[in-house]
């Protein structure tokens, strides 16, 4: 998580607390919240009570744990662990220790006092060993009886008073309106008329009323509150912000008409909203009943700060480009997990149209999304859809149009700084090897996985992997002959670069890390890490503004060398070794046949015949296009689609 709560006592030096802040927000990455010295700051005391309020009330309606689970989780915007499976990872162990510690320091009138029940069943489960995940189980397990090599969840059905392993049962899947209703946010969830419903409006109404009768008590602010929900237990939403979605009037009604106490803070906000946005600019509802400008830290820069008082320069059906001030365009995927398609091209084209040579109103481009993961590849449906109506034409237009923005991107007379964070697989991936720079959240996971569906990267991923892996081999030539040439020796090797690419694309090699992803080849030494995510943007858009200074294009690669037939004999061998060894399926096999021929150059791949880029683009276009057409790659990617993870056929 990445939450840090910070108290500063009325004796803290003022330097002091700047400088744990600064580090803290900059070097590590947290977000930092500052919050009141009382019992569990502020995450701890509203997900315990939002615990407890859930337990009693799935015992108090006869709520399964995973109706309860079901409509807690992702339909109110909390993360799939929702409240049963949360406290089987915390540990169920734990939560005794936590209720006694703030039973111990709470004030007396606490709403934390009324709720706080000692169920017999929690001991008995504790003394069985059934500690959560960390034990033989908890509110579910993984059934003890099951067949072996299978695995059966089983969830626990609920009794106040007593816990023994006949209660375990197959866990279901439950079918709720309430849960289906998530889609058009909570107050669809907490007014839907089933179980599912009765139960989320029952632990949410008591949750937020608590929340907002402790403003002021354990932070000055709602949006301090907001904030810490968000960053430490990664709900989507904070407790404030819930209220809004719901409409604060709505709900100080609902609390009266269900004869709930109504927090002063709720009245004071009346039929207005906690948060708003003025002139472009977003605003929170203070305690003195005034509204309050949100203040970002110095190089923060936030997309969706921006988005309040501007409308996109363009807008395609799966991206938007944005003027994000200073001559710098930012162009923001908007599809499902931010997949490339046409139209994301076709944005790309329109953006290097608008910034022209980079003399003109704009001179960068920053590639950049907030969405969870910067970009989980080709969109893999509607590419199962073609090849399943033999669509060929059309994924033949993917391939080589994804291969001219690409191309065009790498040498546009402007310079383009992609800011990656979390997934960047596949066709994302290959967008991060073209551009100049790569300024990439710390918790990058990147990689060209495309093996996995039984295909080869088509974008270009191919040749610039072989490209990057030569510059290497250039580099240690250089720094081994201290800058002078050695007469006898190339400062490339026939096999290094190739074997190389071969190694990372063909097992489909993930850096879990942007540090990693330099270490692998994916990053340059150049590109750079941001730890703290809300800087992502302020520092890409600075290094794009650095670049853009006597920017020109890069020079296009014309000598590649490649081994050819050659090497291409050296890597099926390889990888005949692993399937004789079980290291590798019939149709790795069979896909590694087709990435070696690129690899290695194809027909034309030979020591004393230099190959340009252009001439790699179209060995990956071909065997492509081969692999579309084989039933194990149709086999594969169904397979990802359905299952979500790789078939080993």
């Amino acid at each position: 998580m990445r939450l840090l709560e910070i108290i500063q006592g009325p004796q803290t030096r003022q330097e002091a607390v700047d400088t744990i802040k600064d580090f803290c927000d900059v070097q590590l990455g947290k977000g930092v919240v500052f919050c009141k010295d009382t019992p569990g700051f502020i995450v701890n005391r509203l997900l315990v009570f939002w615990m407890q309020a859930a337990v009693n009330q799935a015992l108090e309606q006869n709520v399964s744990i995973e109706v309860a689970d079901a409509v807690m989780g992702k339909p109110i915007g909390v993360p799939k662990t929702a409240v049963f499976g949360l406290i089987d990872l915390v540990g169920v162990d734990l939560m005794p220790y936590l209720s006694k510690s703030l039973l111990a320091t709470l004030p007396k009138d606490d709403e934390y006092r009324n709720i706080s029940k000692d169920y017999g069943f929690v001991s008995q489960m504790i003394d069985a060993g059934y500690n959560g995940r960390k034990g033989k189980g908890g509110f579910y397990r993984l059934n003890p009886d099951a067949p072996k090599g299978t695995r059966e969840k089983q969830s626990l059905s609920l009794n106040a008073d007593r816990f023994d392993e006949s209660q375990y049962k197959a866990a279901t899947k439950p079918s709720l309106d309430s849960v289906k209703a998530g889609k058009a946010g909570i107050k669809a969830v907490v007014t839907t008329d089933d179980e599912g419903g009765r139960y989320a409006w029952k632990v949410m109404a008591q949750t937020l009323s608590y929340a907002a009768s402790l403003v002021p008590q354990i932070a000055d602010t709602i949006y301090a509150v907001d904030e810490a929900m968000k960053l430490g237990t990664n709900w989507k939403q904070g407790p404030f912000e819930m209220i809004d979605a719901l409409g604060p009037k709505w709900f100080a009604d609902k609390l009266r008409e269900e004869g709930m106490a109504v927090p002063e803070l709720l009245d004071k906000v009346g039929e207005g909203t906690f948060y708003k946005v003025e002139n472009g600019k977003p605003y929170y509802f203070g305690t003195d009943g005034a509204y309050h400008e949100i203040k970002r830290a110095e190089g923060v820069l936030l997309l969706s700060d921006i988005k309040m008082g501007a409308e996109p320069l363009y807008k395609s059906e799966s991206a938007a480009l944005w003027d994000v001030g200073d001559g710098v365009m930012c162009i923001e995927f908007t599809g499902k997990m931010n997949a490339m398609d046409n139209h994301v091209f076709d944005t790309y084209t329109k953006a290097i149209k608008m910034i022209g040579d980079g003399s003109g109103d704009y001179k960068a481009l920053v590639v950049y999304n907030e969405g969870t993961h910067f970009s989980a590849g080709a969109n893999l449906g509607l590419a199962l859809f073609a090849m399943n109506t033999a669509m060929w034409p059309q994924i033949e237009e993917l391939v080589l149009g994804g291969q001219r923005t690409y191309m065009a991107l790498k040498y546009a007379p402007f310079p383009v700084v992609a800011a990656p964070s979390g997934m960047a697989l596949g066709g994302g991936c290959e967008i991060l090897l073209h551009v100049d720079h790569v300024q990439a959240h710390a918790e990058t996971y990147t990689g060209l996985v495309e093996v996995g569906v039984g295909l080869v990267p088509g974008w270009g991923g191919c040749k610039e992997m072989i490209l990057r892996f030569q510059e290497k081999e250039r580099q240690a030539y250089a720094k081994a002959g201290g800058g002078k040439p050695i007469w006898f020796s190339p400062n490339t090797t026939p096999m290094g670069a190739m074997r190389k690419a071969f190694e990372v694309i063909g097992t489909a090699t993930v850096a879990k890390s942007a540090q990693e992803a330099k270490a692998i080849g994916y990053f340059k030494d150049s590109d750079a890490i941001t730890m703290n995510r809300d800087r992502l943007l302020f520092d890409a858009k600075k290094k794009a503004l650095e670049l853009a200074k006597d920017y020109s294009a890069p020079e296009k690669v014309t000598e590649i060398r490649l081994p050819g037939k050659s090497g291409k004999v050296a890597l099926d061998m390889a990888v005949a070794d692993f399937a004789k060894n079980g290291m590798a399926t019939p149709y790795d096999v069979v896909v590694s046949d087709h990435l070696s021929h690129i690899l290695s150059g194809g027909d034309k791949g030979d020591w004393t015949n230099p190959l340009t880029e252009d001439d790699l683009l179209k060995l990956e276009y071909i065997e492509f296009m081969k692999l579309v057409r084989k039933e194990g790659t149709v086999s594969r990617i169904e397979h990802m689609l359905e299952k979500g993870k790789p078939l080993r056929n």
